[in-house]
This record gives structure tokens, C-alpha cells and sequence, in this order.
């Protein structure tokens, strides 16, 4: 173990506006971070959540759970804004035709 080494940057942040919550997620969601991620995204009262995921690196079994989950919580009105990486997880999972998944 390289012991000099940083560890993992992850963080969940929620801001809300009305009754939208955007939670914005950084870095590697994990089975360490990933129920942090889940219950960000349910600590504000909201009708409507954007799940930014622009900027996570990793996304594990335990993220995709965390991320079933909240499509279930909120049929119809969450968007999930996915990375590159976070794209490609759920394309091979066989999530990547989900109405909650942003297309661009």
C-alpha cells in the first residue's frame, strides 16, 4: 500500500430551488460513499432531482443500488447527468436506455 498516496476525493452536495434539488456528486461512489450519495439526494424535501454525475470517476454495484433507488423515490421526475465513466457503467449494466438517463 502506498501509504504516500491521497486518499479518494468524494463529495455530495445538494442545493434547492422551489421544489427542484440538484445534488451534485465528485469522485469515486463506491460502497464507502454511495448511501452518502442516496441520502443527499433525500435530505431536502423535492418533487423534481437532477443527479449530477458529470464529474464522478467510479461508479461501483454499490452506486448503481444507491442510483435504482432514487429513480424509484422519484418515478418521472429525476435526470441523472452522467460522466463519461458513469455512461459507459450503466451501458454495460443495461441501464443506459432509462427515461432518468440525460442523453447528451
Amino acid at each position: 500500500m502506498d501509504q504516500g498516496a491521497a486518499p479518494p476525493v468524494f463529495s455530495a452536495t445538494a442545493e434547492t430551488d422551489g421544489d427542484q434539488l440538484r445534488v451534485r456528486v465528485v469522485g469515486e461512489v463506491d460502497m464507502a460513499t454511495a448511501d452518502t450519495m442516496f441520502q443527499t439526494a433525500l435530505r431536502e424535501p423535492a418533487t423534481r432531482v437532477t443527479l449530477d454525475l458529470r464529474a464522478v470517476t467510479f461508479f461501483d454495484s454499490a452506486a448503481i443500488h444507491a442510483l435504482v433507488r432514487l429513480a424509484q423515490r422519484f418515478p418521472g421526475t429525476l435526470t441523472v447527468l452522467p460522466s463519461r465513466q458513469v455512461r459507459r457503467v450503466l451501458e454495460i449494466t443495461g441501464l443506459g436506455e432509462q427515461a432518468w438517463l440525460d442523453p447528451t
